[in-house]
């Protein structure tokens, strides 16, 4: 039985080590190939194994961390929606208005116009409006 507790222990530290890349790295191009060469598995293992761990694939665990970080730079109000998509890794605007509008249930302008809430602390405004995938 040892055995097959250090294969998943050793699964689980290449997906934390997938998604730590993801975290740090979300602004840049990255594509499921390639992290899972990284990881020395396939691509569709690579999916199935984080999708397992995580509850996502991920693509869009990667996505959702670009519309978080976006959603965070849209409150300050002084960023355009093209400049925060771009900022995230996004490279087509209409791309991100969608991927957002599907995450946040508005359009990112609107979202910047009534995300500027008063008197709310960023860090409460952050946990309140943390983007949910609907599954």
């Amino acid at each position: 039985m040892q055995p097959q507790r250090e294969q998943d222990l050793s699964a689980l530290t290449r997906m934390r080590r997938v998604r730590d890349r993801i975290d740090r790295y979300y602004a840049e191009p990255l594509d499921v190939g390639a992290l899972a060469r990284q990881v020395h598995m396939s691509a569709g293992h690579l999916s199935r194994e984080f999708s397992r761990v995580y509850g996502e694939p991920p693509y869009s665990y990667l996505m959702t961390r670009r519309i978080e970080r976006a959603m965070t730079l849209l409150r300050r109000g002084d960023l355009r929606v093209t400049e925060a998509a771009h900022l995230v890794g996004f490279s087509s605007v209409p791309t991100f208005s969608t991927r957002f509008n599907e995450l946040v249930g508005m359009p990112p302008s609107e979202y910047r116009d009534s995300a500027r809430a008063p008197g709310l602390r960023p860090c409460v405004a952050k946990i309140a409006s943390r983007p949910v995938r609907n599954r």
